[in-house]
């Protein structure tokens, strides 16, 4: 079967990876899920070899030849393309590929943003394993943070959360830092008894690095039961979370308009009341026009309608879409 004009989304996260093959007018001709997409550890080629295979099974399904596909435009939205030379790289490679002439490549969190939103104008802070923040406009315009961690100035995630309640419990535990009843959850929540013992754990590789961020809920339930130094971790969140959000919103020229600030991940999707509540106050002084909204549609949407977008489409392919997503 020959796909004509058949446009190819993609949302690759960390974690996990979600391909759409999509009919000019939105229909949804074909899909698949693989692995996560980190170039970083593996390497920019290596990278794309492993979303050529996740492609190559969403193509099969929507029933394309059996060659190496070819779509009349890429919307690939990628975690790891955090500053613009990665993204560069990236289009590069996957021009190499053949799959297309047009190609369009974005950080991931743009696919979080797109998916909720009706049109492409607002900003999206997105708080999950990191923490990042992005912002588009109908016209084009961008406004976005590198977001690689502290030497670009970044706070919180769900990995910093855990790092920081982790600080806060052992100096709570040996009389450095204030008391706190973060030094017997953390611990418990392994099957601890002390502080003490979990840190040699985690030095030792009893406790495995990866299993950190188990604590993250730990640190907002600890929090909601009162416990002083857990809710100075989740204000500061909400302070990093507005931070970026008006940052880009003035970048946008978004301050002095109502205009949405969507927020999603695993961190904020949870909706720790804790959270919400300090995040609107914050808002509503540094930018009181700002509607908050929640992304709960998979990313490959936004993904998705960005290839609606790039290629023309006009709004009833997005709607097609949209209603494919149950969005």
């Amino acid at each position: 079967m020959n796909l004509n004009g058949a446009l190819l989304a993609v949302d690759a996260g960390n974690s996990k990876t979600d391909v759409a093959v999509l009919g000019p007018g939105g229909t949804v001709l074909g899909s698949a899920r693989g692995g996560g997409f980190q170039p970083p550890v593996v390497g920019v080629s290596t990278a794309v070899d492993s979303l050529a295979e996740i492609v190559g099974r969403a193509w099969a399904e929507a029933g394309g030849d059996p060659l190496p596909p070819t779509f009349a435009h890429v919307s690939a939205c990628l975690a790891n393309a955090d500053l613009p030379v990665e993204e560069v790289a990236l289009q590069a490679e996957i021009l190499g590929r053949g799959w297309s002439r047009s190609v369009r490549v974005h950080n991931d969190t743009f696919a979080i943003l797109r998916a909720g939103l009706d049109e492409p104008r607002g900003v999206a802070v997105v708080c999950g394993a990191g923490i990042n923040c992005v912002g588009m406009t109908p016209d084009g315009r961008t406004a976005r943070f590198p977001a690689i961690g502290k030497i670009s100035g970044d706070w919180g995630g769900g990995s910093g959360m855990a790092e920081e309640a982790l600080w806060c419990a052992a100096r709570a535990e040996d009389g450095r830092g204030e008391p706190s009843a973060l030094a017997v959850a953390l611990p418990a929540h392994f099957g601890l008894e002390t502080m003490y013992a979990l840190i040699e754990a985690l030095h030792l590789g009893l406790v495995p690095f990866e299993r950190r961020h188990e604590l993250t809920p730990v640190l907002f339930r600890v929090s909601a039961e009162g416990d002083p130094v857990a809710l100075s971790l989740v204000h500061r969140l909400a302070e990093e979370v507005v931070a970026m959000s008006a940052v880009a919103l003035g970048r946008l020229g978004l301050l002095d308009e109502e205009a949405p600030v969507m927020l999603g991940g695993s961190v904020l999707a949870a909706r720790h009341p804790q959270l919400d509540d300090r995040i609107g106050e914050l808002l509503a002084e540094r930018a009181p026009k700002a509607v908050v909204g929640f992304v709960t549609a998979p990313p490959v949407l936004g993904a998705g309608l960005l290839a609606l977008d790039e290629s023309g489409a006009g709004p009833e392919a997005a709607d097609r879409l949209r209603k494919h997503y149950g969005a």
